[in-house]
């Protein structure tokens, strides 16, 4: 059969778009069509489309029920008001995942008050935020992050439920509000001479969400992750720094404390009511050792052998950067005995390093003397952390 019926095959989603009317008149052939797309894509999880579509019949929408997949969990998204009523009316907005059509927000000229591993937050004006990803696969990303963060709201951690999906380009961003929000990140390069105030609010926060709780089963497991990090990072490793680190590794027991998996002070906005978490698609459940290795990465490790990198990225000389990873430190565990603060580092560090290498390896310019020196650093000091260091544990 030749195919007429438009559609996009981007990474793991075949996105199917329906356009004008689908009745009687067409039905047949439009579900012979689609399900030919389905088939011919394979494993490829699959989107309806209706952007386009003007109207649908009884005819259409048992097209529509046939291809209702087994767990329910079919998306048709970007719906007309028109068309939308009619699966209100018929209650087919409770059988699908049905989606109104978006708005279309430019974040041209706004400004960039946060960077994730899978997108980017832009401030629209003083109220709205939107965090706009850049994978195709975005509109499940978006439902999960909404999913973890009411997760971690009704676990009692404050965080910013997305009120609205839009399009920003050609891709898809998660609508916020935050009334008078700026994050620690913010702040601390506004007002470098209150530093000290606010890393410890900052570490006090992070300590609070690290001792949050959740029902078994809610999210994933950090230590599990951590696993997925250290799959990478062995490429780097000998095999004995390699199995010194997984057997440290699995000595620590699965727990329920949130992790939020980039705790770094961009991630954490300051707003009238206290300090609220956002960039929520890196939660996971697990010992806070797997939270705190992120200061030593966003802090330490990227301004080691760049220190550039630290103003670049963060708004701040390499010194603010490095006074933030200690100082958090020793107000998380509230402790200034510095052989404490050293057995605590080193313990954090082990676990930044795999961190590390593995998003040094996901990143471009692996032929670079950056990545070169960035490489034998971090290998270097796994090796002498791990002949030191019995437990991650604390």
């Amino acid at each position: 059969m030749q195919n007429s019926l438009k559609y996009e095959h981007n990474g793991s989603t075949v996105t199917i778009f329906l356009s004008g009317r689908l009745s009687s008149s067409n039905a047949a052939e439009t579900e012979a069509q689609i399900k030919e797309i389905i088939s011919s894509a394979g494993d490829a999880d699959y989107v309806i489309d209706a952007s386009e579509l003007e109207y649908i019949s009884s005819a259409g929408l048992r097209v529509l029920m046939r291809l209702r997949k087994k767990d329910g969990e079919t998306d048709i998204i970007n719906v007309s008001p028109q068309v939308y009523d009619i699966f209100e009316i018929t209650g087919f907005n409770e059988l699908f995942n049905v989606s109104r059509k978006m708005r279309e927000v430019s974040v041209e000229g706004c400004e960039v008050i946060g960077r994730g591993f899978f997108g980017t937050v832009y401030r629209i004006d003083e109220e709205t935020i939107v965090k706009v990803y850049a994978s195709p696969d975005s509109l499940s990303m978006i439902k999960n992050e909404k999913r973890l963060a009411k997760t971690a709201l009704v676990a009692g951690v404050p965080t910013a439920i997305s009120y609205d999906i839009v399009r920003v380009g050609n891709s898809y961003g998660s609508v916020f509000e935050l009334l008078n929000a700026k994050t620690f990140n913010d702040k601390i390069v506004s007002e470098p001479e209150n530093a000290e105030s606010i890393i410890e609010e900052y570490a006090k926060f992070l300590r609070f969400v690290n001792s949050t709780e959740v029902p078994v089963g809610k999210l994933v497991s950090a230590k599990g992750k951590f696993f997925e990090y250290l799959d990478v990072a062995s490429k780097y490793l000998s095999d004995e720094v390699t199995d010194r680190i997984r057997a440290l590794t699995e000595e620590i027991p699965e727990e329920n404390f949130i992790i939020h998996g980039d705790a770094q002070m961009k991630n954490i906005m300051l707003t009238d009511s206290g300090p609220m978490l956002i960039d929520m698609d890196t939660l996971s459940a697990g010992h806070p050792v797997f939270d705190l290795q992120s200061l030593y990465v966003t802090y330490f490790a990227f301004g080691e052998d760049e220190p550039e990198n630290s103003m670049n990225f963060l708004g701040m000389p390499q010194e603010m950067a490095a006074r933030i990873w200690g100082r958090t430190i020793a107000y998380y565990f509230d402790t200034e005995d510095e052989n404490r603060l050293s057995e605590l580092r080193d313990k954090i560090s082990i676990a930044g390093c795999v961190r590390f290498l593995f998003l040094l390896d996901f990143m471009d310019g692996h032929d670079t003397d950056l990545f070169k020196a960035r490489i034998k650093h971090t290998v270097e000091r796994l090796e002498r952390l791990t002949a030191r260091v019995d437990t991650l544990l604390f």
